[in-house]
């Protein structure tokens, strides 16, 4: 790695990317440096990118986004035996403490002292080299590409949020949102055997996609009653499970009406604003209601089932973009919100 020039897309202001250069990182004991091939824009980036903010968290400028990244291994630390130089391997971005209750009870997703790229104060993955630990970087098997391996992440909460809810063989599935969380929610229901799958959006364009993907009925609430269709597929009775994929307080105040008695609503979606809900008819059908906050325990089942092919992520084609256009990258994927399913920055030039 010597004389190797670490580049670095900075986010400088609002909707404002910059390229400078950082020092090259050394491994620390149990760490790997990985010189990072893909690195995909998440809604969070977006957020950061466009507004500087999400809620409470400030983006600290000069930041480093993204979270969504594969590459290869290019130096090993102290007492890393796992990974070799040159294995290629999907990064799962967030490093919990490994001591608190909660991560000694395996739910180290909710570690309050989670170290996760890209949200402030910790920087991104858009580089082209950085530090991880070696027990959060994940080997790729040759069936699959490193863009396959930076899709992984957004993958990782659809199917978090297919198990938090419950989906099995059998089980009939309504998904509100067919952007990139719901499409993903779409592809991990269809694996644990969700056998009918309802998706609806306001855009028409993604909800030809979800059919390519596999959902049964699509349906656009501007000309269409959700309601009317979900009892019509269900004999009256709603589906087993609900998800709220789109993030929006419109969508989540309705979740009830489309849930059957007993069932679930998983909240996938970071829904920020107040939501006036009717409980007096979730208390009635004794439903679930099931937020969902990242993921954990996940990788090494979805490198299984995206390798073996059942799940199939060559579907989503996303639109790269190089390195140096880092910001282009972001100023399309705002721009084409509505057709965009995912965008891929293509960090290294050469391996």
């Amino acid at each position: 790695m010597e004389n190797q020039e670490n580049r670095v897309a900075q986010l400088i202001a609002e909707q404002k990317i910059e390229m400078a250069v950082e020092p090259m990182p050394i491994a620390a004991p149990g760490e790997v440096v990985v010189k990072i091939e893909y690195c995909g824009i998440c809604g969070s980036d977006m957020h950061f990118y466009q507004h500087g903010r999400i809620g409470k968290r400030v983006a600290p400028f000069p930041f480093v986004l993204g979270h969504e990244c594969s590459g290869y291994v290019a130096q090993l630390g102290e007492g890393v035996t796992t990974l070799a130089v040159g294995d290629r391997v999907a990064l799962e971005p967030g490093v919990p403490c490994g001591k608190c209750e909660f991560c000694r009870n395996g739910l180290y997703n909710l570690c309050p002292d989670m170290r996760f790229m890209a949200a402030p104060p910790y920087n991104g993955a858009l580089k082209n080299y950085l530090t991880h630990p070696a027990d959060m970087c994940f080997k790729l098997p040759e069936s699959m590409t490193l863009q396959e391996g930076a899709m992984l992440e957004p993958l990782a909460v659809g199917m978090h949020a297919a198990k938090r809810g419950g989906v099995t063989m059998g089980k009939s599935v309504c998904i509100l949102g067919s952007g990139t969380i719901g499409i993903m929610t779409l592809l991990a229901a269809k694996a644990l055997g969700a056998t009918k799958i309802i998706i609806s959006d306001l855009v028409d364009n993604r909800l030809s996609k979800a059919k390519q993907f596999g959902a049964d009925i699509v349906v656009n609430p501007k000309n269409q009653d959700l309601e009317q269709i979900v009892m019509e597929a269900t004999n009256s009775q709603g589906c087993d499970i609900v998800f709220e994929t789109a993030g929006s307080s419109y969508t989540m105040v309705d979740t009830w009406k489309y849930v059957k008695r007993g069932g679930v609503i998983t909240v996938v979606g970071n829904i920020s604003q107040e939501v006036p809900y009717s409980f007096l008819e979730i208390s009635r059908r004794e439903v679930d209601i099931r937020p969902v906050f990242r993921y954990r325990n996940i990788y090494p089942l979805l490198i299984e089932a995206v390798s073996s092919g059942k799940i199939d992520l060559s579907g989503i084609a996303p639109r790269e973009f190089p390195f140096s256009q880092s910001d282009e990258a972001f100023q399309y994927t705002g721009n084409n919100a509505q057709d965009v399913i995912k965008t891929l920055i293509k960090v290294s030039d050469n391996h």
